[in-house]
């Protein structure tokens, strides 16, 4: 109370303090401590009754009396210590917050901060009217180690009566966590021979704890280790870092390839007593290096070859390996040292077997090698570990036997090429193309044959293959190419099975003057009147040099008017001029001959006939249309002739085409029968009948009906009824026609007509009108109803009366017709 007088006044804060003081193990007790003010050199017990309870703290920064602001020092609190994992009961006090105002007015206190109003609520509370503070639950420091809360006091309105006040509170650390290795299981490997203090692997474990406590100190060991050879204890690990290095000499994965140990790690610094311990699994795997070399299962090996034979597998070399299969260590390489220095033979390795096959690279021959003694040499891939040496069965010999074969014979100078003149007479021996039989140490016979000869110039002899002409051989022939002409022969033996070689010879013809020359071209023109205008005439020949060019271009003597009319200019070897001597020739077509000798020995000559056309002008020096047709040997009014009867030609064939296609539109439009849509049961149609015009048609269509009932006719004639009432009985059979001939087309066509009708007895009408529009002399028929009428004459009509009223009108329409 600032009133108040005493060694302490002021406001102050009352606290207790409950601390916890480790001993041994797990024992704590708790002390009570009591908090005294210093103001200056004398020294007031803040709370007399023992044992305290409350503990008074002054608060700094009040006024005094004459209004004066006076500081004191602040108090510094000490942590709050809590150990975890308590066991209670909970709620438990940990210390009580006091005001001094609480003499004065009520006071009401809270705390604020992780662990009161933030998460994790409500580990800490506070009695808000005595002040006291407690912990709710156990606490784990592995969660939070540490809390930071604040202390308030305020008055019942809420009213900040002090500042608040820091508190710190720690979790006292308890070993109530194992240590966790990393992986449950950890896999290694190190070399086999590897020597001791080779390091392995390294395993890890955390523990949860305080490291900076023996609760958070991990310490290592190798409780076993499987399998125990060739030392139970080969490894060894390092109790901080966790590192396994070997400590024996001896691993050797052909023995063992694996080992399994079992690691601890306990806290408490590896004390067995109090520390927590857990354990994990480290697998050891002993690698591979080369450290036995492959050793051949045996000391020799044989196999065979049959003779020309290649890629050939003739032995198979096994060998042994204790590395690891199918790694560079365990891999083998064969190599051939002595015995081939030919190079025959090759070693591959299977690459799933290991081992090695002598295969045949080059073809061997029985009649120069009957036999082979190889030596051959096994390694690794990889190169031995050092120290090791490579074994004496390292090495081995192979012995090949060559089988004998019926060898083909063969020719020994393949393509054979010969050179002679062309034109040699049949029957001249060429050359002898004979063939070797390979097979020494066999007796057999070699028989010769033409296996291709293109223009069958050839022969040759069976026994000893000299070959002889059959025909002239001709250098210009179409089987020869480039002067060469080429046989092909076979060379058979008679060995088991037989065997057989070919063989190509090659004839090269040297050219002789056989050809003699020709002129191109062999037709040509040329004006009547000389200018300019000439003939180039070029020679040819089949033969080659020096039996062509240069030529002698020259004009016969006879006729003499070769000469007469016409030039021959030689321009070089091969080329001459043709032209006219005289002023003027007559249009028409020339033979002129030449005469050309080439410059062989002895030379050739030859005469050619060159057809000329000889024809007039223009001013281009070219022949005109009119002076090429006259050239053509025909006069001006030849000429004309022709072209008339041309003209007249074309006009005859024109209207004979405007003739027929008029008669086929004719004949289309004719009917042979009438148009099946008109109903001739009820209608009589009349096409292109010159009657007495419109009023002629103008009649009552139903006279022409037959009445219900036909009794009281006697007159009906048989075979008489109505044109719509098909026939009861039996169809009546149409008698057959006589064949009478008719004049030309019209015969023809009333007659495929007749046929039409007899032939289909079933089409409807049963008994129709055939109409043939064909004004001709007369009328075929006779009657309407009849088609059996005369086939010329007038017509009478009168006996229509006879059939009744109906028929009455029809006799008078036709009575006075026309005669056609």
């Amino acid at each position: 109370d600032p009133r108040s007088s005493g060694p302490l006044s002021g406001r102050v804060w009352a606290i207790k303090f409950s601390s916890c003081l480790e001993t041994k193990g797990t024992q704590y007790e708790t002390n009570s401590v009591d908090f005294k003010a210093q103001k200056g050199k004398k020294t007031v017990a803040l709370d007399p009754s023992p044992p305290p309870k409350d503990t008074l703290l002054p608060w700094p920064q009040h006024q005094n009396s004459n209004g004066l602001r006076r500081r004191k020092r602040d108090w510094v609190i000490p942590p709050i210590n809590v150990p975890e994992n308590s066991r209670g009961p909970f709620p438990q006090q940990l210390v009580r917050i006091r005001s001094d105002k609480d003499n004065d007015i009520p006071i009401r206190y809270s705390i604020t901060g992780v662990g009161a109003d933030q998460p994790p609520m409500e580990v800490f509370s506070i009695d808000s009217m005595s002040g006291r503070m407690y912990v709710t639950r156990p606490m784990d420091r592995e969660e939070h180690a540490s809390y930071h809360l604040r202390a308030h006091a305020v008055d019942m309105n809420g009213n900040k009566v002090e500042n608040p006040i820091d508190l710190y509170i720690y979790v006292i650390d308890m070993n109530d966590n194992r240590p966790e290795f990393i992986n449950q299981v950890y896999n290694g490997s190190v070399d086999e021979g590897s020597k001791p203090g080779t390091y392995v692997m390294t395993v890890t474990a955390n523990d949860a704890d305080d490291s900076t406590t023996a609760n958070g100190m991990v310490r290592y060991r190798i409780l076993t280790q499987t399998p125990q050879s060739p030392s139970q204890n080969m490894f060894t690990i390092n109790s901080e870092t966790g590192d396994i290095v070997t400590v024996a000499a001896g691993l050797d994965r052909e023995k063992v390839q694996q080992y399994t140990v079992i690691v601890q790690a306990t806290d408490m610094e590896g004390n067995l007593n109090y520390g927590l311990s857990n354990t994990a699994t480290a697998i050891i795997t002993v690698t591979d290096v080369n450290d036995n070399p492959p050793e051949f299962t045996t000391s020799t090996f044989a196999g065979e070859v049959p003779e020309n034979r290649v890629e050939t597998v003739v032995a198979n070399l096994t060998v042994m390996d204790r590395d690891q299969p199918h790694s560079p260590n365990w891999n083998a390489v064969y190599r051939i040292i002595s015995g081939d220095p030919s190079g025959h033979f090759s070693v591959r390795t299977d690459p799933v077997t290991n081992e090695g096959m002598v295969t045949v690279v080059k073809a061997v021959d029985y009649e120069l090698n009957r036999a082979f003694m190889l030596t051959v040499m096994v390694s690794n891939q990889a190169p031995l570990a050092s120290g090791i040496q490579m074994s004496f069965q390292s090495t081995a010999g192979v012995t090949i036997s060559v089988m004998d074969i019926n060898e083909a014979p063969y020719f020994p100078s393949n393509h054979k090429l010969i050179r002679l003149e062309e034109g040699v007479p049949p029957g001249t021996v060429l050359t002898t193309f004979s063939a070797v039989d390979p097979d020494r140490f066999m007796q057999q016979a070699v028989r010769y044959s033409k296996l291709s000869d293109p223009a069958n110039w050839l022969q040759v002899n069976t026994t000893n293959g000299q070959i002889t002409t059959a025909a002239v051989l001709d250098r210009e022939s179409l089987y020869t190419k480039n002067n060469v002409y080429e046989a092909t022969f076979l060379a058979a033996d008679n060995g088991i099975p037989p065997a057989s070689g070919t063989g190509t010879l090659q004839i090269y013809l040297i050219d002789i003057n056989d050809n003699a020359p020709e002129l191109l071209p062999k037709e040509a023109q040329i004006c009547e009147k000389p200018n300019l205008n000439a003939i180039n005439i070029t020679a040819a020949d089949a033969d080659v040099d020096p039996n062509i060019g240069p030529y002698v271009f020259e004009l016969p003597f006879v006729p003499a008017a070769v000469r007469k009319n016409w030039t021959i200019t030689r321009l070089n070897g091969d080329y001459a001029q043709l032209s006219l001597r005289i002023l003027y020739l007559e249009a028409g077509m020339y033979d002129v001959p030449i005469i050309v000798t080439d410059s062989g020995n002895p030379p050739l000559s030859n005469m050619s006939i060159i057809k000329v056309k000889v024809c007039p002008c223009d001013d281009n020096g070219d022949c005109t249309t009119i002076g090429a047709v006259a050239a053509a040997g025909l006069g001006t009014g030849a000429i004309v002739a022709i072209l008339i009867c041309i003209l007249i030609l074309l006009t005859m064939v024109l209207l004979f085409v405007v003739w027929m296609k008029r008669r086929e539109k004719e004949r289309h439009t004719k009917q042979l029968l009438i148009d099946p849509e008109d109903d001739v049961r009820d209608n009589i149609l009349k096409y292109d009948e010159e009657g007495g015009g419109e009023e002629d048609q103008d009649y009552d269509l139903s006279q022409l009906q037959q009445p219900e009932a036909m009794g009281h006719v006697p007159s009906k004639a048989p075979g008489v009824r109505r044109v719509d009432e098909r026939p009861v009985g039996a169809e009546p059979q149409y008698p057959v026609r006589p064949m009478v001939p008719h004049p030309g087309d019209i015969g023809e066509f009333i007659n495929e007509g007749l046929r039409a009708a007899d032939n289909d007895p079933t089409a409807p009408p049963y008994d129709s009108l055939l109409v043939f529009d064909y004004e001709g002399s007369g009328s075929t028929a006779g009657s309407v109803s009849s088609l059996n009428s005369s086939s010329s004459g007038d017509q009478d009509y009168d006996y229509l009366n006879d059939w009744g009223p109906r028929f009455k009108k029809l006799a008078d329409m036709y009575g006075g017709g026309e005669e056609d």
